[in-house]
């Protein structure tokens, strides 16, 4: 089941995300990123165990953005991506956000469910802000998309 987040999944989900960052997957995160934004998380559980993570984190005016979606590979394919996707716009048109977007190397998937790509310069508040504190910036190979809800 998707449900939010808790204190008590920030473990789960830093294995579960650095273990796809290990891959070149997805960018790590730290710890203490990951408690400090607890809040933006939610979690697909199955048997008491996180299998999926997600978060949709508000980054300007009406502009949020998905991060760190990932499902461990024994639970791939059984659409729990999905699943954490789609709960993550509808808590987005909850909160009145009109555009969300997403840094990925997976933007096939993404495309599936009516993102489109764009250039990374239509998202000037997220380069701005956080990927100045990339280890990758400004070389990143992220694909940027985006959906108007």
């Amino acid at each position: 089941m998707v449900r939010k987040a808790n204190i008590n999944d920030i473990k789960d989900i830093h294995k579960l995300v650095n273990h796809f960052a290990g891959r070149n997957k997805m960018l790590a995160r730290s710890l203490s990123e990951l408690y400090g934004t607890a809040r933006d998380f939610l979690v697909y559980e199955s048997k008491g165990k996180v299998c999926g993570c997600c978060a949709l984190h508000l980054d300007w005016e009406s502009l949020a953005e998905i991060k760190s979606l990932a499902v461990w590979e024994s639970s791939q394919n059984e659409g729990i991506g999905r699943r954490l996707l789609k709960a993550s716009l509808k808590e987005a048109k909850k909160l009145a956000i009109t555009r969300v977007f997403a840094l990925t190397y997976e933007a096939g998937f993404f495309r599936k469910y009516g993102f489109r790509e764009v250039n990374k310069s239509e998202l000037p508040h997220k380069i701005w802000s956080e990927c100045l504190k990339c280890p990758k910036f400004p070389d990143c190979d992220e694909a940027a998309l985006v959906i108007d809800l």
